[in-house]
């Protein structure tokens, strides 16, 4: 499958440009993105679990439309985070790949993990998948 458009899948003056989220590796079987650390940080020094869960549903998302066809829109419907450690600096790496891709909704695993390795969040991602409304972008 060729790469969508960026700009429709993660846009400007959007959250994930605010966030510093990119996508390094685009497909469907596996999408991979990375944020960083710094600018994302909670009060205490330690990585935002919102930001993990906006990396998370960013990845999710994208992938639901890269899995979603032609004429298909995908929307989050459910997100689930466990945050296992602490990133204090660097860049994390988020993982998704589909557990499940039918045809009125998708759900996926993301995992992301420190620049050591370590799991720092675990999630899962549930889309509802629908045709696009007349006029509307999707996947394509």
């Amino acid at each position: 499958m060729n790469q969508p458009s960026t700009e429709f899948l993660v846009g400007t003056e959007q959250l994930t440009e605010k966030l510093g989220i990119e996508i390094t590796s685009w497909d469907p079987a596996r999408l991979v993105g990375t944020m960083p650390v710094a600018g994302n940080r909670q009060p205490y020094g330690l990585l935002h679990g919102g930001a993990s869960a906006a990396l998370a549903e960013t990845l999710g998302s994208v992938a639901a439309v890269m899995n979603a066809g032609e004429g298909r829109v995908a929307v989050g419907l459910e997100l689930s985070c466990t945050h296992h450690r602490a990133a204090r600096e660097g860049l994390v790496t988020g993982v998704c790949q589909p557990l499940h891709v039918g045809r009125s909704t998708s759900t996926f695993e993301i995992v992301i993990t420190d620049e050591s390795g370590k799991r720092t969040c675990t999630a899962r991602l549930t889309c509802v998948v629908r045709d696009a409304p007349p006029g509307a972008k999707s996947a394509g």
